[in-house]
């Protein structure tokens, strides 16, 4: 059986946050050749300031697994909770019940129950069955940094 996808909390960010403004291209990008036309500039943009917007309700999680793969998260992926968002049917959240570690899933609100379900096929939902104390909050966010493979690629051999 394939491992859930779990998350673990990195901390709460930083109440004032030194603003660290970076150029911004005015132009979309294209997922096929580049454009040359970087001399078109929008004003610069704080990734905190536009990823936070309750500072001392947001949180990071680290993503750990491939059950939320098709959602487009990846194992090692920064997730941004804040808990100050009301959780709905249909969002993104993390959640947390029994001693469980926390858990990144799919939010379904049924009638009598809750249901969390995995994007990746080979996972079932996790069905909360009615009077499970659980804790859920909503994910506002999700980073990823690019890692450069390190091996050397080797031509001709």
């Amino acid at each position: 059986m394939l491992e859930p996808t779990f998350a673990l909390l990195l901390g709460p960010a930083l109440a004032d946050p030194r603003p660290l403004r970076r150029p911004m291209s005015g132009m979309r990008v294209d997922a096929g050749f580049p454009s040359p036309a970087e001399d078109f500039l929008d004003e610069g943009i704080d990734l905190h300031e536009w990823l936070v917007t309750n500072q001392p309700a947001t949180f990071y999680y680290r993503a750990s697994g491939i059950s939320m793969v098709l959602e487009g998260i990846c194992d090692g992926d920064t997730l941004i909770v804040d808990r100050s968002v009301q959780p709905k049917d249909g969002d993104l959240v993390i959640a947390a019940w029994d001693g469980q570690a926390p858990i990144c899933k799919r939010l379904k609100v049924a009638r009598d129950h809750i249901e969390l379900h995995s994007r990746n096929l080979h996972f079932q939902p996790i069905i909360l069955l009615p009077g499970t104390e659980v804790e859920v909050f909503a994910v506002v966010g999700v980073c990823r940094k690019v890692v450069r493979d390190k091996r050397r690629l080797r031509v001709g051999r």
